[in-house]
């Protein structure tokens, strides 16, 4: 038997193949018809390629959707946070029906001490918990925009909005109410604050009227905002008693 070749009919080969070594797609492309016409029987050839689904489980889908949530609401309570670290004043606007364009044109026309953000009512409360801005729960409803203002300067950081609420007629979008030193501010007692006096007409009210001494003067002038309109009134119901 040494040396000698065996042979084979066609149907013979082929049945011997498909037994031994299930061919891929590409080898069994390339047989002879009377070898491949036998792989088309369904029978008894491989399942060529194989349909492996690549789509991610759904479990998976929303373990990811809410570890990436998770992180976002952490981002912004943080950023909220940040906000208030040298904040005088923070009010809520009621931010329903801002298109996106309006809300990046507001950001423009803010003085650099005065920023906006968007933040779920939940988010912000979350980020006030233990402070004095926890004042601000009554208005923690509805759809609200966040204004944070670093600046002493109440009525001129405020005034901005009131020019872009005029001009863009945003009649409904409101101040939905403040928190200014510890106190809280409706809608309807927001007017005072934007009443309030610069520091320079409290400065110059102050000089022109008192009499005490110097250093009583300078120790006024350091107070908060609120304390120096205080000081004043008293001073000048005083005046007014003395008839002077």
């Amino acid at each position: 038997m040494e040396g000698r070749q065996l042979q084979f009919s066609s149907m013979e080969a082929s049945s011997i193949l498909s037994t031994v070594y299930p061919l891929p797609l590409p080898l069994h492309s390339s047989l002879p018809p009377s070898i491949k016409s036998h792989f088309c029987n369904h029978a008894i050839s491989p399942n060529y390629p194989l349909k492996l689904s690549t789509r991610p489980s759904k479990t998976r889908t929303l373990t990811i959707r809410s570890a990436i949530s998770r992180t976002k609401k952490e981002e912004t309570v943080e950023a909220v946070k940040q906000q208030l670290q040298d904040c005088y004043l923070l009010a809520g606007i009621s931010y329903k029906g801002f298109t996106v364009k309006q809300f990046q044109d507001l950001r423009t026309q803010l003085p650099e001490t005065t920023k906006v953000i968007v933040a779920k009512n939940t988010l912000v409360l979350k980020a006030i918990e233990g402070t004095q801005w926890e004042a601000l729960k009554p208005c923690m409803s509805g759809m609200n925009a966040w204004l944070f203002v670093h600046s002493e300067e109440i009525p001129g950081s405020l005034k901005p909005y009131r020019t872009f609420q005029k001009e863009q007629k945003l009649d409904g979008n409101d101040f939905t109410g403040a928190v200014f030193e510890g106190k809280f501010y409706g809608p309807d007692e927001f007017k005072s604050l934007e009443n309030l006096p610069s520091r320079e007409e409290i400065y110059a009210k102050l000089l022109g009227s008192l009499k005490g001494p110097a250093s009583a003067v300078v120790g006024t002038l350091q107070a908060p905002a609120r304390n120096l309109i205080m000081v004043l009134q008293a001073h000048v119901k005083k005046l007014e008693e003395e008839g002077q």
